[in-house]
């Protein structure tokens, strides 16, 4: 038996920042119930514009929760992902400064699809306004891509492999796959996720330009994936951070074991194919199966990527049918992230929240906004949430720029 074999990766602790909650308790009541947290935009300097819905994370006290040092020089994604770290590494009962004070035993893995553009659009209102002298230092810094990695390391003391995914929504599954990797190589420990924040109005701009972007007025009708109504996807704040570790280790610490990061795969299939992404959305389900030794009927919850238009909705449940067959039209299919909108890189990582909780209470949570009107050939749960017995989720995710990932969740022993 290879080291690789020996350790098996595992979730012992999450930290959500989301638009219906902050912390996991929050978001978990909120997503069981369906509660919807999709509102009109409200931050400044964007009412103008016609994105008119989004999913705000609402009283988040950014104060409160990250130091004043650390405050000045980081957007407010970072403020996000310094959080989440934080509820995360409380959850998986981290020591502070890592293990048996070895800073080289905890690594950083983050994803970021936009990066500080509340930050850097500050900067250059000054730079443009005023002139040079007045553009601080972190400007350089604090809207990179690196930047949650590198405040979260630096916070924690954290000296293992630290990394992040430059990419679009299905890098969040991705740096989850890249910690279960560097557990299995012989770190310790890996904090990894993602939060974004993209409703700054030179990010909103930015985003004007995706077909697949909602501009619908109502809340109710904004986001309403897998339907004939479907108009495209509602863009949101927040996301999560998950403490993955070595099985072994983690029991022998006394650690909370709470789910097994079991199989991951990747493709690309360019951006908004989304007839192709079928067959790329496939190959990496079945990839993620291969890797996580599960048959097709082994799994008992998808958790989906539901871009939210019908072209999409439509090769996605065709993707499902492919690499699950027959199981594939039969499993319990969800998708939360309709009730508080996709912030990119953060909304996989919610969606593996989401799972891991419902495996540990079992039940399925319900798609918020989607009724009766279901127009694709899944078993997607609608109106109120489903008791069953879970054992092994799949949580899928797919990027405007033409990424898929699939990630295998087993229910901890």
């Amino acid at each position: 038996m290879s080291p690789d074999e020996r350790r098996r990766p595992v979730v012992t602790g999450m930290g959500v920042v989301a638009p219906n909650g902050v912390g996991t308790d929050a978001f978990w009541k909120a997503t069981l119930e369906g509660v919807s947290a999709l509102d009109r935009v409200t931050r400044e300097g964007c009412g103008h514009l016609p994105l008119r819905i989004a999913g705000e994370v609402r009283g988040f006290d950014a104060e409160s929760l990250v130091e004043e040092r650390f405050l000045v020089q980081t957007d407010r994604f970072s403020h996000f992902g310094m959080a989440a770290a934080d509820l995360a590494l409380a959850d998986a009962r981290v020591p502070a400064g890592a293990h048996d004070g070895d800073p080289y035993s905890v690594g950083v893995v983050t994803a970021a699809g936009s990066g500080g553009g509340e930050f850097g659009q500050r900067e250059l209102q000054r730079l443009w306004g005023k002139g040079s002298t007045y553009v601080g230092p972190y400007q350089s810094i604090a809207w990179f891509y690196a930047a949650s990695t590198g405040q979260i390391s630096i916070r924690g003391g954290f000296k293992g492999p630290c990394g992040v995914v430059c990419s679009d929504e299905a890098g969040g599954l991705d740096a989850i796959a890249h910690a279960a990797a560097a557990v299995r190589r012989g770190t310790d420990t890996v904090v990894a996720g993602s939060a974004e924040a993209p409703l700054a109005p030179y990010s909103v701009v930015c985003q004007l330009g995706y077909r697949e972007l909602s501009t619908a007025e109502d809340p109710e009708r904004a986001y309403r994936p897998f339907t004939a109504g479907a108009c495209g996807f509602v863009p949101a704040e927040g996301g999560a951070m998950v403490v993955v570790e070595d099985e072994s280790a983690a029991r022998d610490r006394g650690a909370p074991v709470r789910a097994v990061v079991a199989g991951h795969a990747a493709t690309f299939t360019g951006a908004s194919r989304w007839e192709e992404s079928r067959e790329g959305l496939a190959h990496a389900i079945r990839g993620a199966l291969r890797q996580a030794d599960c048959a097709p009927d082994e799994i008992d919850v998808v958790f989906a990527d539901a871009l939210g238009l019908v072209e999409a909705d439509r090769a996605e449940a065709l993707a499902l049918a492919d690499a699950l067959g027959p199981h594939g039209t039969r499993v319990p299919v969800t998708a939360p992230k309709s009730g508080i909108g996709r912030s990119y890189c953060g909304a996989p990582v919610l969606d593996v929240a989401a799972a891991v909780l419902a495996m540990e209470h079992g039940v399925v949570p319900p798609t918020p906004h989607v009724h009766d009107d279901v127009c694709h050939d899944i078993a997607l749960v609608t109106g109120t949430a489903r008791p069953a017995e879970l054992r092994t989720a799949l949580v899928l995710s797919r990027g405007l720029m033409g990424s898929n990932a699939a990630l295998v969740l087993r229910r901890a022993d």
